[in-house]
């Protein structure tokens, strides 16, 4: 029997994070990298030390009852509104993620999808290799202009910051945004920014809306029919966030009948299922969950899980800690 701590990885991880797993403790990998069970889950909960779940992983309250082995859930992913995190707390089971590792490459995505759907590159990259393209003319696929535009974002933390600089700095753009706690405005000010006082206030200012907060709570469709309704009729919604913070009935809704220009979307409300609805339209650009797909973020995102677990199997307080 091994003395080592058991641990199960609820999906394939970059080789280079499973490697310094497998020296430090007692893993189960899923080799097959499908998506497990609530049955599967729940299991794990009451064999292994410790689990080391993914957005793909729902953990609700019921997964907590009882019997439990597990001490502390290792999450690959800044994000955690996928576990419930009060059940988790009663049942003594300590959460970590990953946070700062994945700004950069966030905010590269949520800018790719700004300027795909302003330019309406998605529709047409499908229109050359559908062989539709009759070449060059005057009126061809007109989208908008980013350079100078307003963009106001909600969630002014880490990859808001991040994502203003960009867009102030490389694009001339007026950046307003929202954020619960109120920010020192020089702070505001080094991103090229400025703090507005509501949500509806961002809305009504904003060319582009980016989301940048966090998912589940009071944020579950902070983005619904009324406040759609607020922004501008040539206006654009882009969201690496989490896909419950927008109501997508009425995204869609919104998106067929004109009430925003177009959506650039990278989380979607039951990932990985898209509605058909969604997938039909032409003025959204839809991303399979991207926003930290690059080796370099991939990576990092699980030594940090590795850090914090080892902390934790160490008797010290795990760095990222959050419940």
């Amino acid at each position: 029997m091994s003395s080592k701590p058991r641990i199960l990885v609820t999906r394939r991880w970059p080789a280079a994070v499973e490697q310094v797993l497998a020296e430090r403790f007692d893993v189960t990998l899923n080799e097959g990298d499908v998506p497990m069970t609530a049955e599967g889950l729940a299991d794990a909960l009451r064999t292994y030390d410790a689990v080391l779940p993914t957005v793909s992983d729902r953990l609700p309250a019921e997964l907590f009852a009882g019997g439990l082995r597990a001490k502390i859930l290792g999450n690959y992913g800044v994000g955690y509104n996928h576990i419930d995190v009060a059940a988790a707390r009663a049942a003594k089971i300590v959460v970590t993620n990953t946070p700062g590792v994945l700004t950069d490459c966030t905010a590269d995505i949520a800018m790719t999808l700004l300027l795909a759907v302003a330019r309406r590159a998605g529709e047409g990259e499908r229109q050359v290799r559908a062989g539709e393209w009759t070449g060059w003319r005057p009126t061809h696929m007109i989208g908008s202009k980013v350079t100078g535009k307003t963009l106001g974002i909600i969630g002014f933390g880490r990859i808001g910051k991040v994502m203003a600089k960009r867009c102030h700095f490389g694009f001339d753009m007026d950046v307003v945004f929202y954020n619960r706690s109120r920010i020192d405005p020089a702070e505001a000010s080094r991103y090229g920014a400025r703090q507005l006082d509501t949500v509806e206030d961002v809305l009504r200012a904003s060319d582009f809306v980016s989301l940048h907060c966090p998912g589940g709570g009071e944020n579950r469709h902070l983005i619904n029919a009324e406040r759609l309704a607020l922004m501008k009729p040539g206006a654009y919604l882009i969201n690496t966030a989490r896909g419950d913070v927008i109501d997508e009935a009425a995204l869609v809704a919104a998106l067929e009948s004109g009430v925003i220009r177009g959506a650039g979307l990278d989380v979607f409300e039951a990932e990985p299922n898209v509605p058909e609805r969604l997938r039909r339209l032409e003025n959204v650009v839809l991303l399979p969950h991207l926003g930290s797909a690059t080796e370099e973020t991939r990576v990092a995102m699980g030594m940090k899980v590795v850090v914090n677990v080892t902390a934790f199997f160490e008797g010290r307080e795990p760095p990222d800690r959050v419940a």
